[in-house]
C-alpha cells in the first residue's frame, strides 16, 4: 500500500456541484486543500475551494495542468469523460479509478457486470433498435422499463411500457443507439447503502437509507429505513456491497441503490462511486459522513465509523419553492433539531437542487415528521409560488 496523503495536501475535485461543495467543506476541516475543475465558475464547489479551474473536460492540456497541482484526483459524479479520468492518471492517483467509472456511467456495463458476480438484479436485455426492443418484450414481459444505456440520472431516459403500443413512441423518445429494458419489479421500498472501502483493501456498510421519491426525483431519506428488521436487511446488504467493491477495485465511497421486494430480496438497481444524495443525512446523524468517508479512503487514512447517532430523515430542497422573498428559514429553523444544508446556487429552477433539511428524531417517524413540518414553514404566503407535489417546498 503507498503512503497516505496526509492533512496539508492538495485535493483534486473533477466536478463542481454540490456533492464536491459538501466533499471539500470535509477536506477543509481536516486541513486539506482543494482544487475544483468544470465548465463552469463561481460552483458550489468552487466557493468553497482553494482553486477553482474552469475548462472543458476534453481540454486535456487543461486537466493534466489541474492535475500537476494536486496529490489526488476524485469526483462528484460519474459523467467524467473516462479519456479525463486517463490524463489524470497520468501524473497523480485517481480514485475511484478510470475503471469504476467506465462500469457505472453505463447502465448496460453496470447490470453486466453485476450479472457476472453474481449480484441480483431486476431481468435485463441490451436493445439498440425498435425490432430488438419488441424481441425484448417478449422473454422481459409488461410493464417494463426502457433506459438509456448512458447519462441518465434522476428519472431522465427513462420510459414505462405497460402495453405494446408504448414502445414505437418510447424508442423514439430517447433518441439513442443504445438503451436497457428491465423487468418491472414489485417493490416494497427503494433503500440505498453507503459502501466505503479504504486503499488498504478494509471495507464497511453502511444503511439501510429508504429512499422516497416524487417526479423522480429523491424527496426525503429516512435512516434506518423503516422496515421490519433493518439490521436483517444490513446483514443481507454487506456481502454483497462487499463483493461489488472489491469486483470493482473501489477505493472510495459507493452509493449501491436497491429495490427490496415483497419477499424482502434485495435487488440491486444502480451504482454511483461516489456520494450520494441519499447520504447527505450522514453529515448530521453518523460518527463520519460519507463525504470524510471518500476523503479518508481516498487519502489511504484509516476509515471512519459511520454509527448512527440518532434517526435521521433528510429532504430536498428544490428550485421550484424559491418565490418573491424566497424561502422562511428562520421558520423552518424554530425547530432545534433540524439542519439546513444550502448549495450556494444563484439560480432556483424547477427540479433544481437548492440544498437540503436534515432532521433528527428519537425515532425514524419522529425524524420524517419533523424535516417535512419543517420544510412546510418554508412556505411564504405568495400567490406566484409554485405549491403543487411532494417535492416543492
Amino acid at each position: 500500500m503507498s503512503d497516505p496523503i496526509l492533512p496539508g495536501s492538495t485535493i483534486g475535485v473533477l466536478g463542481s456541484g454540490q456533492l464536491g461543495r459538501m466533499f471539500a467543506i470535509a477536506a477543509r476541516q481536516m486541513g486539506y486543500r482543494v482544487h475544483t475543475l468544470s465548465p463552469a465558475d463561481d460552483t458550489p464547489t468552487g466557493q468553497v475551494s482553494d482553486r477553482e479551474v474552469r475548462a472543458e473536460y476534453g481540454d486535456l492540456a487543461a486537466v493534466r495542468e489541474f492535475a500537476s497541482r494536486v496529490d489526488v484526483v476524485t469526483f462528484e459524479f460519474e459523467n467524467v469523460p473516462a479519456g479525463t479520468a486517463a490524463a489524470c492518471a497520468e501524473l497523480v492517483p485517481v480514485r475511484p479509478a478510470g475503471s469504476v467509472l467506465h462500469t457505472t456511467q453505463n447502465r448496460l456495463r453496470e447490470k453486466t457486470f453485476l450479472q457476472s458476480i453474481g449480484i441480483p438484479t431486476a431481468p435485463f436485455m441490451a436493445v439498440r433498435s425498435l425490432p430488438e426492443l419488441e424481441a425484448s418484450v417478449q422473454p422481459i414481459g409488461l410493464p417494463a422499463v426502457l433506459k438509456t444505456a448512458g447519462w441518465g440520472y434522476d428519472g431522465k431516459g427513462q420510459r414505462v411500457l405497460r402495453t405494446p403500443a408504448d414502445l414505437p413512441p418510447a424508442w423514439e423518445s430517447l433518441q439513442t443507439d443504445e438503451a436497457i429494458l428491465e423487468g418491472f419489479i414489485d417493490f416494497t421500498m427503494e433503500v440505498s447503502f453507503i459502501q466505503s472501502r479504504g486503499l488498504d483493501e478494509r471495507s464497511s456498510t453502511f444503511g439501510p437509507i429508504e429512499n422516497i421519491h416524487s417526479h423522480h426525483i429523491l424527496d426525503l431519506s429516512v435512516v434506518p429505513a423503516r422496515v421490519p428488521d433493518p439490521a436483517a436487511v444490513l446483514a443481507q446488504a454487506t456481502p454483497m456491497c462487499t463483493r461489488i467493491a472489491e469486483a470493482l477495485g473501489l477505493v472510495g465511497v459507493l452509493c449501491i441503490e436497491c429495490f427490496v421486494t415483497r419477499d424482502g430480496q434485495l435487488l440491486v438497481n444502480e451504482l454511483a462511486p461516489r456520494p450520494h444524495n441519499s447520504g447527505h443525512l450522514t453529515i448530521d446523524a453518523c460518527v463520519t459522513s460519507q463525504f470524510e468517508q471518500q476523503l479518508r479512503a481516498i487519502c489511504g487514512l484509516p476509515l471512519g465509523a459511520m454509527e448512527l447517532l440518532r434517526p435521521a430523515a433528510m429532504a430536498n430542497l428544490l428550485g421550484d419553492g424559491w418565490g418573491a422573498g424566497g424561502p422562511d428559514w428562520a421558520a423552518a429553523l424554530q425547530e432545534p433539531h433540524v439542519k439546513l444544508h444550502l448549495y450556494g446556487k444563484s439560480d432556483p429552477r424547477p427540479g433544481r437542487k437548492m440544498g437540503h433539511l436534515t432532521a433528527l428524531g428519537n425515532t425514524a417517524e419522529d425524524a420524517v415528521e419533523r424535516v417535512l413540518e419543517a420544510r412546510g414553514r418554508l412556505r411564504r404566503s405568495d400567490p406566484t409560488r409554485v405549491s403543487e407535489g411532494a417535492s416543492v417546498l
